[in-house]
């Protein structure tokens, strides 16, 4: 019994300097990395999705603007905010898919929204409007920003646990492989927010 005991904490010295060996600390350092740009792409989604309702209603004291285009953008906004994910759910390419496709619809119903206002000469005027172009502009900056540095610690945990002697303790651990936000048809521009209402 004496030997057993002593065996133990032998055994479980070697056993966690084979896992500082084999990187399991820089895979959790890695995976949390993720995780905080994960929550700040999250973050910049909800400012965006808190300023629609004050676009909306800023533009909808104009009789005449085309209340489809709101409609369609209420409901979506609405429906994005359904589309939830967690950290857990990044190496799920299905609901990461279903996530960035809702974001992406939004988007470009929010651009077609900010195109029609062109139409509208008159908003220009309203300061509410403008300060809106301010912010959104600032929002989707800030999207694409927060995107490209989730992307970056996507790219650099999937190599880790990709690579020997790291992908050993990842399988061991459950650490899979997360993923990027990819470019759309379309979408490689952040949505258009500019509102110079003069003609070209």
């Amino acid at each position: 019994m004496r030997k057993t005991y002593t065996f133990l904490p032998i055994a479980s010295l070697v056993f966690t300097i084979f896992l500082s060996g084999c990187g399991y600390n820089s895979l959790v350092q890695l995976d949390e990395r993720v995780n905080q740009s994960w929550a700040q792409v999250e973050n910049q989604y909800q400012r965006r999705a808190d300023l629609i309702p004050n676009l909306v209603k800023t533009v909808e004291g104009y009789a005449d603007f085309e209340k489809s285009v709101l409609v369609e953008v209420t409901e979506l906004r609405s429906k994005v905010g359904q589309v939830k994910i967690s950290p857990d759910d990044l190496s799920d390419p299905e609901k990461f898919k279903k996530f960035q496709d809702a974001q992406d619809e939004l988007s470009g119903d929010l651009s077609r929204l900010l195109v029609v206002a062109e139409n509208y000469p008159q908003l220009k005027a309203n300061e509410s409007f403008l300060n809106l172009q301010t912010q959104l502009e600032g929002t989707e900056n800030r999207i694409a920003v927060e995107r490209k540095k989730f992307n970056e610690a996507v790219q650099e945990y999937n190599q880790t646990i990709r690579s020997f002697p790291t992908l050993i303790t990842a399988k061991l651990f459950g650490f899979k492989e997360k993923q990027y936000f990819k470019s759309q048809p379309g979408m490689e521009k952040t949505p258009d927010v500019n509102f110079d209402f003069k003609k070209k």
